[in-house]
């Protein structure tokens, strides 16, 4: 009697909407500023958002310092922890970013109050549909018209516009940037070099009136996250000095004021395997019928060549489908990952094909990517420990 095989059923590919979304609306970075400027009487973008009111109010994002991160290492960074508590008004919750969690993405969210799909800048890079260009969204290239891109006020211009002295406290290489001028405007803007001066003048500048609205960035946390990954010496170092500039900031804090801390999204170290980074420009099957690759490792835009789309579609959920949530362009947008609305300015951006991260794994690009693929901690997707982000607190 011949021996058979069991029928091992074949496996799965993630589903889409099964997907961890942000929390647009009612707890996601886009929130933040609406729900600080509401407790300063300015009419900013809807949020179902709640925070108690402060006439002045600061925003210290660091880049890159993700909650389950800081939750992570409390010997690092003491006056940080001992916040936890006090994040999300008093619940002890985090914030989501949007998706992408990638960094130009949830600067525009801050700084316009928007989700993705409105402010329009769904990831590290994606394609202008105007000219079928790939456009980095961080370094703004190839040039396009900044508020064309991205049209809406921020909430800095609509604060400053009723009267609240406000202002942007960051390095001075950031003062005339497109992504600054579009999501980070409004007010003055002040160009400070070491952490601690900015530190120092972000308080002063909390003090200068009765109602005052103040934002300042360390970019270093991430930095160090990228080149060395968010287990090394080098990550724990920034994570220590920040946790100083944090506690020297809040020392200083004049009264009637607010403090919130926050950042842009997480990391993940990703190991240097061929299962954990799998080669796009290597890869005969996931390049085939893809007219340009965007977005980054663990959040990708595919954009098909014509009438290719189902077939890439296809193929990415069976090469990739068990490590990556993979969606059309209408499933994404459907299942709302980018926000609860698309503007028509914005849909073409998206991929014809998106693919998010699950596993511990990216989608590099060794020959049009080699930076980014060296990269040692990545983000983008949305699992947890990229996706959430602290909002402690300090009142005085």
């Amino acid at each position: 009697m011949g021996y058979t095989a069991p029928a091992w059923p074949e496996p799965e590919p993630l589903d889409p909407l099964t997907a961890p979304l942000p929390r647009y609306g009612t707890g996601s970075l886009a929130d933040l500023l609406p729900a600080v400027v509401a407790g300063q009487g300015v009419s900013g973008p809807p949020t179902s958002m709640e925070l108690a009111p402060a006439d002045r109010a600061c925003v210290f994002l660091i880049d890159g310092l993700g909650w389950e991160l800081l939750r992570a290492h409390p010997d690092e960074a003491p006056f940080l922890t001992s916040l936890l508590d006090t994040s999300c008004n008093g619940t002890g919750r985090p914030l989501t970013a949007g998706f992408p969690s990638t960094t130009a993405t949830s600067l525009a969210s801050v700084g316009t109050g928007l989700p993705p799909g409105a402010h329009g800048l769904p990831g590290y890079t994606c394609e202008d549909p105007s000219s079928g260009a790939l456009m980095n969204q961080l370094r703004w290239q190839p040039w396009t018209d900044p508020y064309a891109w991205q049209p809406y006020p921020t909430v800095f211009q609509l604060a400053d516009a009723a009267g609240v002295h406000t202002c942007q406290v960051s390095a001075p290489h950031f003062a005339q940037t497109p992504l600054t001028k579009i999501a980070l405007s409004g007010g003055t803007f002040h160009g400070r070099l070491s952490g601690e001066e900015r530190m120092d003048l972000a308080a002063a500048q909390l003090a200068a009136a009765d109602r005052a609205l103040v934002y300042t960035y360390y970019a270093e946390v991430d930095g160090n996250g990228h080149r060395y990954g968010v287990d090394s010496d080098a990550w724990r170092g920034q994570l220590m000095y920040v946790d100083r500039l944090a506690q020297r900031l809040a020392e200083q804090l004049p009264p009637r004021s607010a403090l919130y801390i926050t950042a842009d999204h997480g990391m993940i170290d990703i190991p240097f395997d061929p299962e954990s980074r799998i080669d796009f420009d290597e890869d005969w099957e996931l390049s085939a019928g893809v007219r340009l690759l965007g977005g980054e490792g663990r959040a990708r835009h595919v954009y098909a060549h014509p009438g290719a789309a189902g077939d890439v579609l296809a193929v990415w959920r069976e090469v990739v489908g068990e490590q990556m949530w993979v969606a059309s362009r209408d499933e994404a947008i459907a299942a709302g990952w980018f926000g609860p609305h698309i503007d028509d300015r914005v849909r073409g951006r998206i991929g014809d094909v998106v693919a998010a991260a699950h596993a511990d794994m990216v989608i590099i690009a060794s020959e049009r990517e080699p930076g980014e693929s060296r990269m040692v901690g990545m983000h983008g997707s949305m699992t947890p420990v990229e996706q959430l982000v602290p909002l402690l607190e300090v009142r005085t």
